[in-house]
């Protein structure tokens, strides 16, 4: 019989729980639950711990159960590995196990004004001050800033601080901690690949570093363990799969680049979730961007296996996008609905949208940025809108290969600018990008595959199993030493199949698209400012 291998996938909008076959690679059960998010501000996004573990063990409970149905028996799972939204941050109470907020997500952008604060101390108020040691630009994005305003704004957390009660961790540490026994000796810890996300963690030492929690006044002692993303945390100690040892964790982009098995430098990977992340496999040594990327972990498969790091190109709203124009605006009842909308027209009739609904990520790094819709007619409806909003996640992803608009060397053809310069990431990895492999929910759009390969002007590659995020994790637990059910020897990956998207326009359409887009992307920036008017909202009511 052979070996099982269980994968949480705790995402910004759903849980997951899937079950491989640790020698197919085939998905043999599953269950998903949604996840809510509460916005109590503008700028805010918050989601309740208790109900994302909640979903947690539904969804293990309930994929189990259909595994007993399908006559599996459940004592085949041999391991179970975790995924989940980076950044997202947390502060729980070690004695009572009760969160002591809401999670503060990865989008939110209430601690602007912390960031603006702590960029105006770094010599020269540069934002990459501490890109040496993290790979990151100071920003909302990452969990330090967002610790710190948990920090400076509840008095719970001060509290539990105070009196040696708080721990902090991602979402991934939250989930462990509970599985293994919560305040009964649940285990503490992250991944290399999580750590690496917080701004705290120093990515050439591979440790919290001391001079990054001075920086952000941050205690070390409310930090997690460090671990490799492969190696036994801990084992469960509830429910259904009770005893089975959790032995693989990584941060969602991490994963789906191990799913994607993209093990070798240059490899690179692109997932259309709420967001959109471009990771390309940079080997053993991290590499500095000069145009707006990240240098992060990618993973470190064991704990005596080297690190692996990577260049990432990170871009806030993806799908998120499309759920505005549902939720938002009401112009479709599912999401699906938008592929068939967009293709009657296949053309956005000169429209352009750009959803900084949460600033600019990837590579700007620009908070103040706002979603703007410009090019309008009254010729324009919603179809050509909804073909705006496929367009523009392809955009964006070619935003994060392209370098930023002030660091081309473009000259006039005509009216636009036309790039004669290769792709950032090419540049910064020095390993020519030749396709880029897809993967996430918006993936099952075969419009936007077709336009994201046309915008790239590069084949785009879509495996026909799409859950290659949980399929990353679970490769990790079940690699483990002491699992080691999942080998990750060449000779004995698993062969996934895939569908390829070639390029179906010429090289001078996609530059013309891409330099009004770019043009749109310029009116788009500052818009958003810290000064208020001098009459306020509350005069004003």
């Amino acid at each position: 019989m052979e070996a099982l291998v269980a994968a949480v996938d705790q995402g910004t909008s759903s849980t997951r729980v899937l079950v491989f076959n640790a020698k197919t690679a085939e998905v043999i059960s599953q269950h998903q639950v949604e996840i809510r998010q509460s916005f109590p501000k503008e700028g805010w996004v918050e989601e309740d711990p208790k109900e994302i573990m909640q979903s947690v063990h539904e969804c293990i409970e309930k994929t189990c159960e259909k595994l007993s149905q399908l006559k599996v028996d459940i004592s085949r799972v041999k391991a179970v590995g975790v995924t989940n939204q980076r950044e997202t941050t947390l502060v729980w109470d070690r004695a009572t196990g009760e969160p002591l907020y809401n999670a503060i997500v990865w989008l939110d952008l209430r601690t602007q004004s912390t960031v603006e604060r702590l960029i105006k101390k770094a010599p020269g108020e540069n934002k990459n001050h501490l890109k040496h040691l993290t790979g990151l630009p100071i920003s909302t994005y990452f969990s330090a800033v967002k610790l710190r305003w948990l920090l400076d704004n509840v008095d719970e957390v001060r509290e539990a601080v105070r009196t040696g009660r708080a721990l902090f961790g991602t979402v991934d540490s939250w989930i462990i901690w509970n599985l293994t026994g919560g305040r009964s000796g649940g285990v503490h810890a992250t991944d290399v690949s999580n750590a690496s996300r917080t701004m705290l963690f120093n990515i050439h030492s591979m440790e919290w570093d001391p001079e990054l929690c001075r920086y952000f006044d941050i205690p070390m002692e409310i930090l997690p363990d460090v671990r490799s993303s492969s190696e036994v945390y801990g084992w469960m100690k509830s429910g259904t799969l009770a005893g089975v040892p959790i032995s693989g964790c990584l941060g969602d982009q991490s994963a789906a680049l191990v799913g994607q098995m993209c093990f070798e430098e240059g490899q690179a990977k692109n997932t259309y979730g709420t967001g959109c992340f471009l990771l390309q496999n940079t080997g053993c040594k991290p590499v500095m961007s000069n145009h707006g990327l990240l240098t992060t972990v990618a993973y470190k498969l064991g704990r005596h296996m080297p690190c692996c790091y990577a260049l990432e190109g990170s871009v806030a709203i993806a799908g998120a996008v499309v759920q505005w124009l549902k939720n938002n605006m009401g112009m479709v009842q599912t999401s699906s609905e938008i592929e068939k909308l967009a293709a009657e027209v296949g053309t956005s009739h000169g429209c352009y949208f750009v959803p900084a609904f949460s600033g600019l990520y990837a590579p700007y790094w620009e908070p103040s940025a706002r979603g703007i819709i410009c090019g309008l007619t009254q010729f324009t409806n919603k179809k050509h809108l909804a073909f705006a909003a496929l367009e523009a996640v392809c955009f964006q992803t070619r935003e994060v290969i392209l370098p930023p608009f002030s660091s081309l060397k473009p000259h006039l053809f005509g009216s636009v600018w036309k790039y004669s310069i290769l792709d950032a990431m090419n540049q910064d990895s020095g390993v020519p990008l030749t396709q880029l492999r897809v993967d996430g929910g918006m993936t099952t759009n075969r419009l936007l595959m077709q336009l994201q390969a046309d915008i790239l002007c590069i084949p785009v590659v879509r495996p026909t199993m799409s859950e290659t995020t949980a399929l990353g994790a679970a490769v990790a637990a079940g690699a483990a030493e002491g699992v080691d059910v999942w080998s990750l020897s060449p000779g004995h990956l698993p062969l996934i199949k895939s569908e390829t998207f070639q390029p179906q326009i010429n090289p001078e359409e996609s530059d013309f698209r891409f330099s009004r887009w770019k043009k749109a992307v310029q009116k788009a920036m500052n818009w958003e400012t810290m000064e208020t008017c001098s009459t306020s909202e509350d005069q004003l009511q």
